[in-house]
C-alpha cells in the first residue's frame, strides 16, 4: 500500500504519516521542506508531486493555512490567503490526485473542528471548513463508486493549545488525533465528514 501525506512536516502530518508506516503504507511524505516537495497554494508543485508519486491508495492533506485573528482585524488579503491556502489548496489536491487513486483509494482532507464549534477569532477558519465541508458532498457524487473523497475534523491539538499559551490538559495530543486519520481512511464513508470526539 502507497500513501501520500502533504503536510508531513506539521503538528498533525507527521504523526498521521507515522501511524499510516505503522500500519504497512508506503509513505511519500510531502511539504515544502521535505525532498517531495508540495506547496499546497501551487497548482504546478502538486502537479509534480503527483506525477512523481503515480498510482496510490492514499492520499491525505494536513496542510492549508487559515488566519487565526479578529472579524475586525482581519483583512481581505487574511481572507484570501486563507481561501487560496487551505480551501483551494486542498481542493486542487483532491481534483488533481483522483487519478492517482487504485481502486478503492482515499483522499482524506482536513477541515477542523472551528466550522461546527467556532470560537470568536476563527470566522476565517470557519468559513474555509465549512466550504470543505460542501466540496467533498458534491465531489463525492461524481467519484467512482470504488474510490473515496473524505473531509476530518480535528479538534485543536494539545500541542497548539501550548504553543497559544493554553491548558494543553484539556486538549488531545496530535499523535492521539493522528489514529483517527486512519480511522477515517478505512471506515469513513465517501462525501461524509469523519468528526474527532475532543475532551471538550
Amino acid at each position: 500500500m502507497k500513501a501520500i501525506v502533504v503536510g508531513a512536516t506539521g503538528t498533525i502530518g507527521r504523526e498521521v504519516t507515522k501511524v499510516l508506516e505503522k500500519a504497512g503504507y508506503e509513505v511519500i511524505a510531502a511539504s515544502r521542506n521535505t525532498s517531495a516537495k508540495a506547496d499546497i497554494e501551487n497548482e504546478n508543485s502538486l502537479d509534480k508531486l503527483l506525477k512523481d508519486a503515480g498510482k496510490v491508495d492514499v492520499i491525505v492533506s494536513a496542510a492549508g493555512y487559515a488566519a487565526f485573528g479578529e472579524l475586525n482585524k482581519l483583512s481581505g488579503e487574511d481572507f484570501q490567503r486563507s481561501l487560496n491556502s487551505k480551501l483551494m489548496g486542498q481542493v486542487n489536491l483532491a481534483r488533481k490526485g483522483l487519478p492517482n487513486l487504485n481502486p478503492g483509494g482515499t483522499i482524506l482532507l482536513t477541515g477542523g473542528i472551528f466550522g461546527h464549534k467556532p470560537w470568536p477569532g476563527t470566522a476565517a477558519i470557519a468559513m474555509v471548513n465549512t466550504a470543505l465541508e460542501g466540496f467533498i458532498r458534491a465531489a463525492a457524487l461524481e467519484t467512482d463508486e470504488n474510490k473515496k473523497v473524505l473531509l476530518i475534523h480535528p479538534p485543536l491539538v494539545a500541542e497548539t493549545a501550548g504553543a497559544m499559551g493554553m491548558d494543553t490538559s484539556a486538549y488531545l495530543p496530535a499523535a492521539e488525533v493522528a489514529k483517527s486519520y486512519l480511522e477515517a481512511i478505512n471506515k469513513g464513508e465517501s462525501g461524509v465528514p469523519f468528526f474527532i470526539q475532543d475532551k471538550n
